[in-house]
């Protein structure tokens, strides 16, 4: 099952992107369409990884937000729909607890409006 599928009550989705401006502007767009009950923005960050066959090293900006996880799917459309990387990191880690009425608010936050 995954977690796209109801297999976390809530999780925070993690997203690397290439400048502050475009991870705010993920952020923002992700909670005002009600898919995330928040988006922290933190950076830089260096990255090491590997594509199209070689080694690289960039700095980039990290997004993560707060969801519900049967928001998870939709959430993850938009930014992947939005985001300017052809292979977008899009991770999601399922949140094993916490704060009630934090978690509460996470999944009021998340509710589709009338």
């Amino acid at each position: 099952m995954t977690y796209a599928d109801g297999g976390a009550e809530h999780v925070r989705v993690e997203v690397a992107t290439d400048g502050r401006a475009s991870a705010l502007e993920l952020g923002d767009g992700a909670v005002r369409a009600g898919l995330a009950a928040c988006a922290q923005v933190s950076g830089p960050v260096t990255s090491v990884y590997r594509w199209a066959g070689e080694v690289r090293t960039d700095e980039e900006w990290r997004l993560v937000l707060k969801t519900a996880g049967d928001r998870l799917a939709e959430l993850t459309a938009h930014i992947a729909d939005r985001h300017p990387y052809d292979v977008p990191e899009i991770v999601a880690v399922p949140v094993e607890g916490g704060h009630p009425e934090y978690l509460e608010w996470v999944t009021e936050s998340t509710r589709p409006r009338p």
